[in-house]
């Protein structure tokens, strides 16, 4: 649905209703010198910054982790072309509700009134809601403003990225979240906030203001009588969900690492027993996943080519059940990879071709594999002497050469000798006793 809001409207008649608002939206900044982090852009002289007072803001993408002030900017650039601003929510939203945007658009234009369109979560459009703003957008009747927690590249049609400048907005640092702490104490006349409660606070938020002040009012709420706010009350405020939440601190990190080397070192038991410590201090399954899929491919390999498409269907089940049905497939995923055959042998050849070709000249491709799909290229011995590996006995053209002539002979890859690549060190050397056997028909 396309609604139109206020912009920044004076609040609560009274301090009662004042207090049912959330904090996260009472801090919500009203003027830009207000904001608290994104100073890359925001700072003088930077790309935002010169935009708003100019009093021309192009139409944007905003792209960023959730809590970061992507529904502020983009109510702050309505304020600063003093437009309308309109909202619609990519989740809820279809092309009636783009057509009652645009129609409101038109109306402000006839009104001699300016509009931003503002879409929230705008990567869940498909290619075709997408498409309903370019004719609008490219014609100026209204500024559109798209928010993604993805990345616009793959999530928004290239058409609109186009007409649009995608702006890249950054987590909050402990700094930032530390500063909006003390604003949000200052506004809630709460107590102090002990160091150690005020860190674990924030990594518990880890960069999204959002979740910082929520957490912060109901640790507030709940500590009435409190001359200090510390790691007890927190706890007790919170709960399970800060229980052993340490994300983006060491021991998120130590747990991460130590999940790794226990599928590498084949000790099923251990690969369970940290992914259930991540999974219990707060980490993010898909997190979780991502890190599965990564070792499957590092240390796994072609020894089991199988543990590679097990943890990519472990991380797409998660997605279909989510949270805790979906932990299961994760861990299916972790027992089998500690228990497959080991080898990093394509991780260490794909490290040492790409350490040798960005040190290494650009040699040219030999004739005989060049494309010729020309007269003129094929006059100029393009693909001449290429041998179709069908063709030959076998369909191994024995003795052709594939690297250029300096490089002739030069291995990166050995597979090891366990799993399938056992099998495939086999093939390797019959082909090269093969090739030995052979001279070079040039």
């Amino acid at each position: 649905m396309a609604t139109q809001e206020s912009l920044f409207g004076g609040g609560p008649a009274d301090s009662a209703a004042a207090a049912s608002v959330p904090l996260a939206e009472r801090l919500r900044p009203r003027t830009l010198d207000a904001v608290i982090g994104q100073q890359h852009l925001l700072a003088p002289g930077r790309p935002l910054r010169v935009a708003f007072e100019a009093g021309r803001v192009p139409s944007m993408i905003l792209w960023g982790p959730p809590g970061v002030g992507k529904t502020t900017l983009a109510r702050l650039v309505a304020g600063a072309v003093e437009a309308e601003f309109v909202v619609l929510s990519a989740v809820l939203a279809g092309v009636k509700d783009i057509r009652d945007a645009v129609e409101l658009a038109r109306e402000h234009r006839r009104q001699g009134r300016a509009t931003v369109v503002f879409v929230d979560e705008v990567h869940r459009f498909n290619k075709a809601q997408q498409d309903a703003f370019l004719p609008h957008v490219e014609s100026g009747l209204f500024t559109f403003i798209g928010a993604t927690t993805e990345n616009p590249s793959f999530e928004v049609n290239s058409a609109l990225l186009s007409r649009a400048t995608v702006h890249v907005l950054k987590a909050l640092s402990d700094d930032e979240q530390s500063a909006l702490i003390d604003r949000a104490q200052a506004v809630l006349d709460a107590p102090p906030l002990s160091p150690a409660a005020r860190q674990r606070l924030i990594g518990h938020a880890d960069g999204d203001a959002r979740r910082l002040l929520n957490a912060y009012e109901n640790l507030v709420a709940a500590s009435p009588s409190a001359t200090e706010l510390d790691d007890a009350a927190l706890e007790r405020a919170l709960g399970e969900l800060l229980r052993r939440y340490d994300k983006g601190g060491d021991q998120f990190y130590d747990a991460i690492s130590a999940l790794h080397k226990s599928v590498r070192g084949s000790d099923p038991d251990a690969a369970l027993y940290w992914l259930a410590r991540m999974l219990d201090g707060g980490a993010d399954p898909r997190y979780a996943a991502r890190r599965i899929v990564r070792m499957a491919a590092e240390d796994i390999g072609l020894a089991d080519p199988r543990a590679l498409r097990l943890a990519l269907d472990a991380a797409e089940v998660f997605e279909r059940l989510g949270a805790p049905e979906g932990e299961l497939a994760l861990a299916e995923a972790v027992v089998y990879l500690a228990v497959a055959p080991k080898s990093n042998a394509v991780y260490t050849a794909w490290n040492a071709v790409r350490a040798f070709v960005k040190s290494d000249g650009s040699r040219p491709v030999p004739e005989h594999l060049r494309n010729a799909p020309t007269q003129l290229m094929k006059t100029l011995g393009h693909g001449a002497g290429y041998r179709y590996a069908h063709d030959e006995p076998g369909g191994y053209a024995a003795g052709e050469r594939y690297l250029p002539e300096a490089l002739a002979g030069q291995r990166w890859y050995t597979p090891a000798p366990r799993g399938l690549e056992l099998r495939i060190g086999e093939r390797l050397a019959e082909l090269r006793a093969l090739d030995a056997q052979t001279k070079d028909p040039r």
